[in-house]
């Protein structure tokens, strides 16, 4: 997975952690709901000054955002990223993932 879809991926994870809309967020942000959600979506990265104000709205470190979900104990997010990574993976990738997969689900 692009790691820009993994920070828009994280982003959201944060919005939401914080019970926020990504109407709320980008309002607090000072950036329309529109880029914000352009962001999460992993189309376009924020320009520093964004990035500083979005961990200000949300009363988080800069750091935080690239904590990627790996980390994260949301099953549902954990998901996702197994299904994007498995997106753009060809055939002999795809044959290793589900070798690697089964030999962690024993």
């Amino acid at each position: 997975m692009k790691e820009i879809k993994l920070f828009g991926l994280r982003l959201k994870e944060l919005r939401t952690v914080k019970k926020l809309s990504q109407e709320k967020l980008a309002q607090k942000a000072g950036i329309s709901a529109k880029y914000m959600s352009r962001i999460e979506m992993g189309q376009h990265f924020p320009s520093f000054d964004i990035l500083i104000k979005v961990a200000k709205a949300l009363n988080v470190e800069i750091k935080d955002f690239f904590e990627y979900a790996h980390e994260s104990e949301n099953p549902k997010v954990l998901k996702k990223i197994i299904s994007e990574l498995l997106k753009d993976m060809d055939v002999y990738k795809l044959r290793q993932s589900v070798k690697l997969l089964k030999a962690l689900s024993r």
